[in-house]
């Protein structure tokens, strides 16, 4: 089980506020998880990584992203808390590792860049080694050769990547990110059917160009739920109590900031609202918020019974998913938020 959080927002966050201050911060999650539990792996103490991007372009710097990853716990990590805290940016991926595929090292710590995008991934590719070879001979020579780490996460990077006109470009529009994504999951669920394989992949898949974002909450099953995932918008996040007690504030009705994490960053239950399952959230470069279903074989209608009785058994089990609570508050079909 591992998680994310994404920040994006009209003004640049210091980390800090997102990754150590907050009480329920993903750092504190990795070792104190309210919400979502994995019985067989109760922290997430096998890496972790941030990435962002700089607050104002520097052409000697370039658009890439700049990452930092490391293989000891978050949570004991001096380094991070120093950088955090000196750090600002208006575009942040975090995550927090706790393996099921590929070994302990620093090329399997999430996120992974290649130009200016950003890749990170909360779930896993069901028997995954049975799919891997045909998944390779799909990639150009660049992109097989990018792959540093083992991880069923990386090699969807790198899949999601040939599914782009040109994966080094330096614009790409949301409509294009989100053919690519789209291509991504229809390959993996091509490859699946095709070595007959019914256990349900758990696809939570984030990108960036530090621009628009697109994420996934995504299962390959009709019956099953996806991996937890929400999201928060508001015009400012801060500590509102000592403590790292945070709140998301709406002053506005502008969205100055919007969060994406697997888990709530806050206890403020009017803060947090339930991405559906097999809908992709896109936040566009001007902040709108736009939440698509993704249709396919698995998807299934808000109208049929069977999308409110999806069961919670499969991802719980492996600490994906917390069990349905009064927090949860799903979104009705599409929503966009402007």
């Amino acid at each position: 089980m591992c998680r994310f959080v994404i920040y994006k927002g009209t003004a640049p966050v210091q980390l800090s506020h997102l990754l150590t201050r907050p009480c329920h911060s993903i750092i504190n999650q990795a070792f104190d998880s309210r919400l979502r539990l994995d019985h067989r792996r109760p922290i997430n103490g096998d890496g972790f990584g941030v990435g962002w991007y700089d607050s104002v372009y520097d052409e000697e710097l370039g658009s890439q992203p700049c990452i930092f990853t490391s293989v000891t716990p978050a949570w004991n990590n001096v380094n991070l808390v120093r950088l955090a805290e000196k750090i600002k940016s208006p575009l942040v991926f975090a995550h927090v590792r706790a393996t099921t595929a590929g070994t302990l090292s620093l090329d399997n710590c999430h996120p992974w860049s290649y130009g200016k995008l950003m890749f990170m991934h909360n779930g896993g590719i069901a028997e995954f080694p049975k799919i891997k070879r045909q998944l390779q001979m799909a990639l150009p020579d660049e992109l097989f050769n990018m792959v540093t780490g083992n991880t069923d996460s990386q090699w969807a990077f790198a899949l999601l990547l040939s599914k782009l006109p040109d994966p080094k470009a330096k614009r790409f529009t949301p409509a294009l990110l989100q053919k690519a994504m789209l291509d991504t999951i229809a390959h993996i669920n091509q490859l699946l059917e095709e070595r007959d394989i019914t256990e349900p992949s758990l696809m939570n898949f984030c990108i960036t160009d530090g621009e628009t974002v697109v994420a996934t909450r995504y299962i390959s099953s009709r019956t099953e739920e996806a991996a937890s995932l929400w999201f928060s918008s508001g015009s400012t996040f801060s500590e509102y109590a000592p403590g790292g007690h945070y709140k998301m504030s709406k002053t506005d009705k502008r969205e100055n900031i919007i969060m994406i994490a697997s888990e709530p960053l806050t206890f403020e239950k009017a803060d947090w609202m339930e991405i559906r399952t097999n809908h992709m959230v896109v936040i566009t470069p001007k902040m709108n918020l736009l939440q698509i279903p993704i249709i396919d074989r698995f998807y299934v209608p808000q109208s049929d019974p069977a999308a409110l009785s999806r069961g919670t058994e499969f991802a719980a089990a492996k600490g994906f998913l917390s069990p349905r609570r009064e927090v949860s508050r799903p979104l009705e079909a599409i929503e966009n938020h402007v």
